[in-house]
Formats: C-alpha cells, sequence, structure tokens
C-alpha cells in the first residue's frame, strides 16, 4: 500500500477504512475483515462510540490507528486520550487529531499544546487536525511552533477543497479525506462518472477512490462489507489518464459541502 510522507518524518498509509457509523456491536468484525484484506490504516473516533469494538477487531499486525479529540475535551486532552487509548486497548496511537476547531470555545490552541505534549511522552506519535481552516491552522501554528501533520478535511468531486489542499501542500500538510465519495449514492449516479467507470469496467466508487489516490490524499472510505472493502483497494491499481482527471475536476460545485462548515456549524 503506498504511503505518504508526513512532516514529522512519518509515514502514514494512503488508504485505510473509515469507521463512522459502524456500531461499536459491529466495529471488530469491520476492522479484522479489513486487515485481512491488508489494509494498514484504521480511522475512528471518541465521538463515534466504537472506540471498543475497534481496539477488538485490531490485531498485532501493526495497523496505522487514528483517532479524535472531541470539542468538549479540548481542556482534558491528555485525559480525553488515556480513555480513547484504554478503549483501544493500546499505549499509543498512530495519529491524534483535534476533531474540529470549535473557535467559539476558545480551547483549540491549549488543544494543540497538550497534542504536542503528548506526542512529547509518545502517547500519539504523530498528531494533527480536522476540519481546520487555515486561519485556525496559523494560529496554532503561530502559538506553537508545530505544524499539523495532516488535516482531515470533507473532501469529493463534488467539494474539492482546492484553496484548502493548495494552503496545506505550502504547509507540508498531509491532506486526508473524510465522505470521499459524498455519504451516499447521489455522487456515484453522476453521469461523467459513471461514464469513466463504464470505460474502466469497474464502479464509480473505484473511480472516486482512484481520484483522490492520484491527487495525494490520504483517504478513509467507509465499506460495508468484503465486496465494497475488496473495490476500495482496486482503486490502488485503476489508472485514471489526464482526461479522466479533468472530467472529475470539472465536478467541483460551489454548493458542494454536505457535511459541516468549520466556521459556522453548531461545532463551532
Amino acid at each position: 500500500m503506498k504511503q505518504l510522507t508526513l512532516n514529522d518524518g512519518r509515514s502514514m498509509p494512503q488508504l485505510g477504512l473509515g469507521t463512522w457509523q459502524i456500531s461499536d456491536a459491529n466495529a471488530g468484525s469491520a476492522v479484522r475483515q479489513a486487515l485481512d484484506l491488508d489494509y494498514a490504516l484504521i480511522d475512528t473516533a471518541a465521538i463515534y462510540g466504537n472506540e471498543r469494538g475497534v481496539g477488538a477487531g485490531l490485531n498485532t499486525n501493526g495497523a496505522w490507528v487514528t483517532t479524535k479529540l472531541w470539542n468538549d475535551r479540548q481542556g482534558d486532552a491528555e485525559a480525553a486520550l488515556d480513555e480513547s487509548l484504554s478503549r483501544l486497548g493500546l499505549d499509543a496511537v498512530d495519529l491524534y487529531l483535534i476533531h474540529w476547531p470549535s473557535p467559539a470555545r476558545g480551547r483549540y490552541i491549549d488543544a494543540w499544546r497538550a497534542l504536542v505534549e503528548l506526542r512529547e511522552v509518545g502517547k500519539a506519535r504523530s498528531i494533527g487536525v480536522s476540519n481546520f481552516l487555515p486561519e485556525h491552522i496559523d494560529a496554532i501554528i503561530e502559538a506553537t511552533g508545530v505544524t499539523p501533520a495532516v488535516n482531515q478535511i470533507e473532501l469529493h468531486p463534488s467539494f474539492q477543497q482546492r484553496g484548502a489542499r493548495n494552503y496545506h501542500d505550502a504547509h507540508g500538510i498531509v491532506t486526508q479525506s473524510w465522505s470521499p465519495i459524498g455519504q451516499g449514492k447521489k455522487l456515484l449516479q453522476v453521469p461523467a462518472l459513471k461514464r469513466i467507470a463504464d470505460k474502466h469496467g469497474c464502479s464509480t466508487a473505484r473511480v472516486v477512490i482512484a481520484w483522490h489516490l492520484a491527487h495525494g490524499l490520504g483517504v478513509i472510505p467507509k465499506a460495508s462489507g468484503r465486496e465494497h472493502l475488496l473495490d476500495n483497494l482496486a482503486a490502488q491499481d485503476l489508472v485514471l489518464d489526464a482526461d479522466d482527471m479533468a472530467g472529475i475536476d470539472a465536478l467541483d460545485a460551489s454548493d458542494g459541502r454536505i457535511g459541516p462548515d468549520p466556521s459556522t456549524s453548531p461545532f463551532s
């Protein structure tokens, strides 16, 4: 599996399994199945309520594990991570993210300072953020001198976040896409995507994941079963040509966001 080099010198698998909306009861079997198929990255979060199940599904193969600090624990990051580690059955996570900036709380800079300390003591091997805007990242870099390794953001063909990606590239931050196929079937029915899928004799979802990979993005699609897990993995071998990439790039839309806006959402 291709690796992405982080600004702290570590390498992170480019493709992984996202576990949002997978129940705690089902998370163990989903994770075990993914690892058996050679997935190497599992993404979870405290707010998902499935860390215990994810931990039950982990094995000794050294999978990369990401979890996240929820908004109401930004003033208590070390205790929050200790609780996540206990549920996961781990001594450390590979990547710990601040889930949302929640600027109205006024705590995300303090939370980032805490994550820097957690990295220094080895409880989080790499640290980053999720759903942060450039202004939020500027603030934490100015306060600490430490740049996040990753910013995990909503990103899919209908909402391509080019400004954020350019900012990340300029600062050596890996962009990781959540909801990479748009949280549902609507995106997968777009005629331009279906034409590309027909051209390559594969699913539309595989085309979309391959587009993320070709742009050098990290990507964590959720998969509902073995067939979808295998289809997502097969995107690594799908080579999209210049016309394919241009056609997908043209799908970006000003109203394409489907999740909360970090600057105006209830999480702000």
